[in-house]
């Protein structure tokens, strides 16, 4: 069990919900002697939870809203203590959550990188020799000297975010919020996370951006209502999370519930794919028909290898691709091509379409067709692209 970083052992947390309230002294007095306010309900946010972490694992936590995210970040931060089973966690750990707390608002922004390194365990002169650092990475030079309370919200979350990243830690408790201001702020802010994850960091980041669970982290669960219902490899996570989006709306004509293959509405459904591999390219090939009138639709693919690791995707959102509005039975196709770079293996393929703004599945179709690559000698890398190397004298 050395390589565990955080171990979760059937983890519940309930609250108490007092029926009725008392906001005055008096108010406290009169329900003490008269046997009010007796009554509360319990409201269990948490229900038997349990996974593990391993060391140096960018591990995701999705869930909607209300789902009990928050409160086991809080626990696994050790601000709530579990109603029921334990959390173990090996290692010095910073809770990137609720950044900010323990600033002044009456102080400048200097005089609080000062207050909140001092939080975090730095010494003044650390603090002191990292002042333009962090400066510089909150992009906030000129407003030092004026007051918090003058800054906006996202002034001082990227103030408090830019001098935990200084925080030396083996554990790391990210929320998304973290991702605020600017778009160059905000690559700044995912450059560091891609940097934790070279490091092989030990990182639990909370997010509802499917996109960035599937760029950074390797393993994640879901939960809903205090549960989790699904654990594993990101990718099947992330999946399970848009699929949850769905479920209320029409299924795919002919596929039933607990169809891990395929899920979505119905409304536009792929109904040939094909997926080829020569030694320079690779050709996927979809075509779609529609069940009823839809919107120019978003097309896309996915390639994973035989591990299940998700390689390569695109879209015709990504790739400025026009698409065009069809009529319930139209048919279109669309063929993908790009360079063969990948090493020796059998890979699979998914095909998707879904609304303009990506926020309804009208398709999702795992194992649509496979295809091989086959290379002469061995690497253990994924890609296997042509290589020259040129030998020159010194």
């Amino acid at each position: 069990m050395d390589d565990v970083a955080i171990k979760v052992d059937h983890v519940s947390k309930t609250f108490k919900l007092p029926h009725e309230k008392s906001t005055s002294v008096k108010g406290v007095l009169i329900n003490k002697f008269t046997g009010g306010n007796r009554g509360y309900e319990r409201q269990e946010v948490l229900k038997d939870v349990s996974f593990e972490i391993k060391k140096g694992e960018f591990f995701g936590i999705v869930g909607r809203n209300g789902s009990g995210k928050s409160t086991l970040l809080k626990m696994l931060a050790g601000i709530y203590e579990p109603t029921r089973g334990s959390i173990q966690v090996k290692g010095n750990l910073t809770p990137f959550i609720e950044l900010g707390v323990g600033f002044n608002q009456e102080l400048t922004g200097r005089e609080n990188v000062f207050l909140n390194g001092a939080l975090l365990g730095f010494g003044r002169h650390d603090i002191a020799k990292m002042y333009d650092e962090i400066v510089a990475f909150a992009e906030l030079g000129r407003f030092m000297d004026q007051k918090l309370k003058n800054y906006s919200s996202g002034m001082q979350v990227r103030l408090a975010f830019s001098i935990a990243v200084k925080a030396q830690t083996e554990i790391l408790l990210i929320d998304e919020v973290l991702a605020v201001g600017d778009a160059a702020f905000q690559k700044k802010c995912f450059d560091y996370f891609m940097q934790l994850k070279r490091d092989k960091k030990t990182v639990i980041l909370v997010t509802h951006d499917m996109g960035a669970a599937r760029i950074y982290c390797d393993k994640g669960i879901m939960i809903e209502k205090g549960e989790i219902v699904k654990a594993g490899q990101i990718e099947d996570v992330a999946q399970a999370y848009q699929r949850m989006f769905n479920e209320e709306m029409a299924k795919v004509e002919g596929v039933q519930d607990g169809d891990a293959d395929r899920w979505g509405t119905g409304k536009l459904q792929a109904v040939a794919a094909s997926a080829k591999a020569d030694a320079n390219r690779i050709k996927v090939v979809v075509t779609y028909e529609a069940a009823v009138d839809t919107d120019a639709p978003v097309f896309g693919f996915n390639v994973y290898n035989s591990r299940g690791m998700n390689l390569l995707e695109g879209n015709t959102l990504r790739e400025k691709i026009n698409t065009k509005p069809l009529k319930k039975g139209n048919r279109t196709t669309i063929h993908w091509e790009f360079p063969n770079v990948l090493a020796s293996d059998t890979y699979t393929v998914s095909v998707s379409a879904c609304n303009g703004s990506i926020s309804e599945f009208y398709d999702w179709l795992n194992n649509a067709d496979t295809f091989v690559v086959s290379r002469e000698g061995n690497t253990a890398a994924i890609v296997d692209p042509p290589i020259e190397a040129t030998l020159k004298k010194a």
